[in-house]
């Protein structure tokens, strides 16, 4: 970071240099690691009102700070005033978003099951399992080989984010990354099946 950028104001609420905006929007690395040390609380906080699962709560907040990360396009989205009140718009936009995602998806009831079971799908249990490990051969086929660890702990394991990470020695971030993009490789090899 050059020496006349400034630093976030002290009260986080006043207006932002145009040094630092300008370092801000071209992802200097100090000026996005001095955004997540200062405001991860806050965004925390933000996302924890809409969010009260742990792991998705995690998950939401680290998504954030990885788009501020990865995308020059939402940094520009700040134009400068209140860095604290930007972020927790942003923060709270996110969280909405993921709850709405989530309260889409349901689990299969019993209900379910046995109404398709009397649809009669011409298709026996152990057909099923048989499909079912099929689609998951080729899942873990389609994976990177870094990924496949983070597959195992948190989608067959079951494991919280914290959990993985220590068992497998990544940060959380580099994991809740690793964990996007599974689900999203999963969602389009889903969709690819449905086709």
């Amino acid at each position: 970071m050059d020496a006349h950028v400034q630093p976030l104001p002290a009260d986080r609420a006043g207006p932002t240099s145009e040094d630092w905006l300008s370092a801000f929007h071209a992802g200097d690395r100090r000026v996005l690691e001095q955004c997540y040390r200062e405001h991860f609380v806050l965004v925390d906080a933000r996302v924890g009102r809409v969010l009260r699962s742990g792991a998705d709560r995690e998950t939401v907040v680290h998504e954030i700070f990885y788009r501020l990360l990865s995308s020059a396009e939402v940094r520009q989205g700040f134009r400068g005033g209140s860095f604290a009140a930007w972020l927790s718009t942003v923060a709270s936009h996110a969280a909405i978003d993921h709850a709405r995602r989530r309260g889409r998806e349901r689990p299969l009831s019993d209900h379910d099951a046995d109404a398709g079971a009397a649809a009669g799908n011409g298709r026996d249990d152990a057909e099923d399992e048989i499909i079912a490990g099929l689609m998951l051969q080729r899942f873990r086929a389609a994976l990177p080989a870094e990924w496949l660890p983070v597959f195992e702990a948190r989608f067959v394991h079951q494991l919280t984010q914290r959990q993985a990470a220590a068992k497998l020695g990544l940060h959380r971030t580099t994991l809740a990354y690793r964990e996007l993009r599974i689900r999203r490789l999963l969602r389009r090899l889903t969709c690819e099946e449905l086709t």
